[in-house]
């Protein structure tokens, strides 16, 4: 294939990859079809199958476009606070997974609600350094792994071993200790994003506030 053959074909799988995520936007995670993408292009739907033969193929492609861009967002945020500083490196870009969740509710339900075809496969293929997802979590292991090695970090027992999870240069501690906090900060940006806050506060805001807070007093002065 021809330079220019290859770059018409990545036009095109861009343009497929847009046309689903308008799709997305629009009509939520049932509307993407290849079907409905190929009359929205204005090409027949065989003509789409060169490029993607199934549904979940082209699912797992938007998946790690979505992280990407959810990664790219927290990084510019990062790049803003002095790269020594890293709990508040930590708790910028925190700040700006939730704002990105809430702002992309859309795009964050495919990436972090009931999985779609091929959300399934993007999550069993985690063990890749070069992942998608897994480039995304390193960026928030990092600063945590600084603060462990100035002896800030309050890290207790070892539950999970990193070097089963693509994170081989992590303790086992540092790791378990990223999880806890994960699920924390996830949990609570989750239950908001989805709607399952709504029984009990009409802003969340404050609840994710104090769970940075709880996590910055617990770092060892």
């Amino acid at each position: 294939m021809s330079d220019r053959s290859q770059r018409r074909r990545d036009l095109t799988r861009q343009e497929i990859k847009q046309t689903a995520r308008n799709q997305l936007v629009t009509g939520g995670p049932n509307a993407i079809s290849l079907r409905a993408i190929a009359r929205d292009m204005g090409i027949t739907a065989p003509a789409l199958y060169r490029y993607y033969p199934a549904l979940d193929s082209l699912i797992l492609e938007l998946c790690t476009d979505l992280y990407t861009d959810l990664r790219v967002a927290c990084e510019v945020v990062r790049d803003q606070v002095a790269p020594e500083d890293h709990e508040g490196r930590l708790l910028v870009m925190v700040r700006e997974f939730r704002r990105w969740v809430l702002s992309h509710p859309a795009e964050s339900t495919v990436i972090f609600g009931p999985p779609l075809p091929g959300v399934d496969q993007f999550h069993q293929q985690c063990q890749d350094l070069s992942h998608a997802g897994v480039q995304f979590g390193q960026i928030f292991i990092d600063p945590m792994l600084a603060l462990y090695h100035q002896g800030r970090l309050p890290v207790g027992k070892a539950i999970v071993d990193a070097h089963d999870h693509a994170h081989g240069d992590v303790p086992p501690e540092v790791y378990t200790y990223f999880l806890l906090k994960w699920t924390q900060f996830y949990g609570i940006i989750m239950a908001e994003a989805f709607g399952h806050l709504s029984w009990a506060v009409a802003d969340a805001e404050p609840l994710f506030e104090a769970e940075v807070t709880a996590f910055t007093e617990s770092l060892i002065r």
